[in-house]
């Protein structure tokens, strides 16, 4: 699972994609430190903090929380990112558990 509890809400490994041709969140990534990411593909071009400000777009409209409740705690400019999703943990770990498994046939 890429994300992690943290006090106040989770911490979220994920692995950017900018320049794509939709905003789209993909499924798990296997880290070569044998951890997970969450692949996130977005439109905006990784200048001026505008890939990072799609993302957060895009998480928040998936996940039910506010853009302000996002922020980018590590890699603001590499495509590797740590971010901090505030709120109960225990609920957005099912949110994020739920968009990751498979749909039901």
């Amino acid at each position: 699972m890429p994300c992690q509890p943290i006090a106040g809400g989770i911490r979220l490994r994920l692995k950017v994609a900018p320049k794509a041709k939709r905003n789209a969140i993909g499924g798990l990534l296997d880290e070569p430190d044998g951890r997970h990411a969450l692949k996130i593909a977005v439109t905006a071009a990784p200048e001026d903090g505008k890939a990072n400000a799609a993302v957060i777009a895009l998480l928040a409209k998936e996940f039910g929380v506010a853009k302000s409740a996002i922020s980018v705690v590590a890699g603001a400019t590499d495509r590797r990112k740590i971010v901090e999703i505030r709120g109960p943990s225990a609920e957005l770990t099912q949110k994020i558990a739920a968009r990751l498994s498979p749909a039901p046939k």
